[in-house]
């Protein structure tokens, strides 16, 4: 069971170098397969990286565990991000990544609760992902189990009205062992958010709807963190991160480029991006 408390200089440096690995090996299966999602993988990785390695309760030899918290990907396209995750905390072998949609793995363009342990459940239409969360934390809660679910959506995502909808439920039902995290990156696959579908002001919807709103650097682990904690200690009302983000963060050829929303590196980019992230190769 991996339960982790944070109180040190040294244990975010640990979180940091995670996330770093993280991107390592995300560009590593993306580049073999040929294929997938290289933006929305590296804005959220310092966020999904704290969740499974700080404030997570999870247990990979026992995925079942009905004490575990569950994590939602919503924007399920960043599949290869929860991949890694998986894989890093040791729910299955890492050599397994670089099947990445290949024909025959459970490591599919977009995650299969049917085919890999530690998936909750299959995602990818987008914005279903929070009322997905909704049950399982009212599930939960009927149950009388202490556990919490956490979500992450896409800003782009935002644009689904069942997005508002399952916002609406939770505030009305004031489910307070769930947590929304909103991978603000600014991008979509056909531009920026502004242009295609404006969702500002993010901040005061999520509150007019009866949420605890959190605003961070999504890449500030420490922010990250102290968000998590607080999310965690608010009673009586769902709580969302809303994290601004940088949509390929890490790597300077990749950062804030729509065209990357959906590409993977070839091989000059992918020599780069390691370069740039310190890997050995």
């Amino acid at each position: 069971m991996i339960v982790n408390s944070i109180t040190s200089k040294r244990d975010i440096d640990f979180l940091k170098q995670k996330a770093r690995e993280a991107r390592i090996e995300i560009l590593k299966m993306l580049h073999r397969a040929g294929s997938g999602h290289t933006g929305g993988s590296l804005s959220a990785t310092d966020l999904v990286t704290a969740l499974y390695f700080y404030k997570l309760k999870h247990d990979p030899i026992n995925p079942s565990w009905n004490e575990r918290d569950r994590f939602i990907l919503s924007k399920g396209h960043a599949a290869p991000l929860l991949y890694v995750m998986l894989a890093m905390s040791g729910y299955f072998e890492k050599d397994l990544l670089m099947t990445l949609r290949k024909i025959g793995s459970p490591l599919q363009g977009h995650p299969s609760s049917k085919l890999l342990k530690g998936v909750e459940v299959s995602t990818g239409s987008l914005g279903q992902g929070l009322s997905i969360a909704n049950g399982l934390a009212l599930g939960l809660r009927i149950q009388g189990i202490s556990s919490r679910v956490y979500c992450l959506l896409g800003d782009g995502e935002m644009q689904e009205g069942q997005i508002w909808e399952a916002a609406m439920t939770a505030g009305h039902y004031k489910v307070d062992n769930l947590c929304a995290i909103v991978d603000n990156n600014g991008l979509q696959i056909d531009g920026s958010c502004a242009d295609v579908m404006k969702i500002e002001p993010i901040f005061d919807k999520w509150r007019a709807f009866g949420w605890n709103v959190i605003e961070i650097d999504g890449h500030d682990m420490n922010a990250i963190v102290s968000a998590y904690d607080l999310a965690q200690t608010i009673k009586g009302k769902p709580t969302v991160i809303i994290a601004h983000t940088v949509k390929g963060k890490g790597v300077s050829i990749f950062e804030n480029k729509v065209e990357y929303h959906g590409v993977s590196p070839n091989d000059k980019e992918l020599e780069t991006a390691l370069m740039e992230l310190g890997a050995n190769g």
